[in-house]
């Protein structure tokens, strides 16, 4: 039974995966950026991370462990030489999976992995969006402010009163009940405008 072996054996021995994983991490600390298949890519990153945490802590120990995995002594000096220098604040996360078009030969699914403070082009990225997100700056609500207290104050002209002449109130219209009524009321109103004309 399998009870907890979760391990992706990727079709290799034991003695054969170890090797592999050994070359492409070497290759990954070596290049900065190597091109492999998703599934291999998924097990270097939990091969090569640990060993780059490590690489931190400079000590004889600590560079024996490292060589004992990868076998290449110039990649463990520039190891813990330079990528340790450049990682050091990174609590963790040292690599990058970008997923690339599948293989032709066996449509297997294709991937870069790469140290992530070596892609110059993200990093550009990151911190053009950083500046981007900033809301106001300190400087300019200073300027406004010291605007607002420099402005002399100009004293607000009082309205002056509008008198208003009286108005004459509108005669009434009488009201209307019923279609004869409105035709009273036309008439006396045509007959009043005649005599006003004369």
């Amino acid at each position: 039974m399998r009870h907890n072996n979760k391990i992706n054996h990727l079709g290799r021995t034991h003695s054969h995966r170890d090797a592999m994983l050994s070359n492409m991490a070497v290759s990954l600390l070596k290049h900065k950026r190597i091109f492999t298949t998703l599934a291999k890519a998924k097990e270097l990153r939990r091969f090569v991370e640990p060993l780059i945490t490590r690489s931190k802590e400079d000590t004889t120990h600590s560079r024996r462990i490292v060589f004992k995995n990868l076998r290449d002594k110039y990649v463990v000096t520039e190891l813990f030489n330079d990528i340790s220098q450049k990682i050091g604040d990174r609590p963790g996360g040292y690599t990058r999976i970008i997923k690339t078009a599948n293989r032709l030969g066996d449509n297997a699914t294709m991937c870069f992995i790469e140290l992530v403070d070596y892609n110059e082009l993200m990093l550009k990225d990151k911190k053009s969006q950083t500046k981007a997100k900033t809301r106001r700056s300190r400087r300019k609500s200073d300027a406004s402010s010291s605007l607002k207290t420099e402005a002399p104050k100009t004293p607000v002209a009082k309205k002056e009163a509008v008198i208003e002449a009286p108005v004459e109130p509108v005669a009434k219209i009488p009201e209307i009940e019923s279609i004869e009524q409105a035709d009273h009321v036309e008439e006396a109103s045509e007959a009043s405008e005649t005599e006003e004309t004369k």
